[in-house]
């Protein structure tokens, strides 16, 4: 097990972070605010992938009046992202949002930033200060020459300062970045200075098989190092494979263990079955069961290494030459021919399932 940073906890709605809680996965609606249908259905489909909380744009009076026709039917808490006016936030407030992103680099001064703290303490909801590389304020960036770690980290402590003034402490901080080494960096040192939760990911990440691999490297290397008590993974596209990189993140470092986890052999010159085929066609179905309790499924190629991770999974499929042994629990279930293998090895996952 990983030792997690210790900090304090706070909540979203009732969703516990910090403090010893589970890492939360978050993401973010793309769709208009404003259209309240619309955006339920994508917070609705964020949910069923696995999402807990769900961030929302507010850029307007329009987008922060719908919020009242979609905070109540939301099935996870959502927090509304602020930027350049502070009335936005209260208006956020008033209308039921569970949390609130704001930017020290753009909300208005001082005085702004106090108003909303007042409002969100009244009423028990925590801020997020975001702070992103492609925002710091011109005060910062002329003070710490451009955008690098010192920078980030002022102006998240400056934020700090702002809001504990007001006798304000649910606070969660994010230090984004596109620069996975200065990314890392702002948040260590960042942790050598505050016990406030933090959020996690890498800024504008890119297209969805770029962006899982960079957003891998660098939130797998905080959360390796015991920081991150909530993430997101920023893609380019459909939010909703921003929960799948971000759930596959945190089961590949032991941090997540519902759903099912896959065990797959990439193939070599020893394969005698098609075996991509094979593990797509499991995987669709799989998935189409909407499987929650912890499962290791193992598809493996050959006789090398496909018999010993077979037997250490759930259920486990080994290929020979056109054919295969299958596992159950360690043992040998039978051996099929390569084009029966799917359905045989379905029939076990689903009388699991349905048992």
């Amino acid at each position: 097990m990983l030792a997690r940073r210790e900090c304090r906890q706070i909540k979203v709605g009732g969703v516990p972070i910090g403090g010893g809680a589970d890492i939360v996965i978050q993401s973010m609606t793309n769709t208009d605010t404003a259209d309240a249908a619309a955006t339920l259905a994508q917070i609705n489909d964020l949910a069923r992938a696995g999402c807990q909380i769900v961030r929302l744009a507010v850029p307007d009076a329009e987008a922060a009046a719908a919020l009242a026709r979609i905070v109540p039917y939301s099935p996870v808490p959502l927090i509304a992202d602020i930027h350049f006016d502070h009335r936005l936030a209260l208006a956020a407030l008033e209308n039921g949002i569970a949390g609130l992103r704001i930017n020290p680099g753009n909300i208005g001064g001082a005085e702004k930033v106090r108003a909303v703290a007042r409002a969100a303490r009244e009423r028990g909801v925590p801020i997020r200060i975001g702070v992103n590389s492609g925002s710091l304020s011109r005060a910062v960036l002329a003070e710490y020459g451009g955008v690098t770690v010192d920078a980030l980290v002022a102006s998240a402590l400056e934020e700090i300062a702002l809001l504990e003034a007001e006798d304000f402490y649910d606070i969660k901080i994010s230090l984004k970045a596109t620069n996975v080494p200065l990314m890392l960096q702002a948040y260590r040192e960042l942790a050598r200075h505050t016990d406030h939760p933090f959020h996690i990911g890498v800024t504008e990440a890119g297209t969805p098989e770029r962006g899982s691999i960079k957003s891998a490297v660098g939130i797998g290397a905080l959360l390796a190092e015991g920081l991150g008590d909530t993430l997101r993974v920023s893609l380019s596209g459909d939010p909703v494979r921003e929960v799948f990189v971000a759930r596959e993140i945190l089961r590949s470092l032991g941090l997540y263990d519902r759903g099912v986890e896959y065990i797959v052999c990439p193939t070599c010159g020893r394969t005698r079955i098609d075996l991509p085929a094979i593990a797509a066609e499991i995987e669709r179905r799989v998935e189409a069961l909407h499987i929650e309790q912890p499962l290791k499924l193992a598809v493996m190629g050959c006789v090398v290494n496909g018999p010993g991770e077979a037997r250490e999974a759930d259920f486990g499929l080994a290929g020979g030459k056109g054919e295969g042994l299958l596992f159950a629990r360690g043992e040998i279930i039978g051996k099929y021919p390569a084009d029966k293998l799917v359905d045989e090895f379905m029939r076990l996952v689903e009388a699991h399932v349905g048992g």
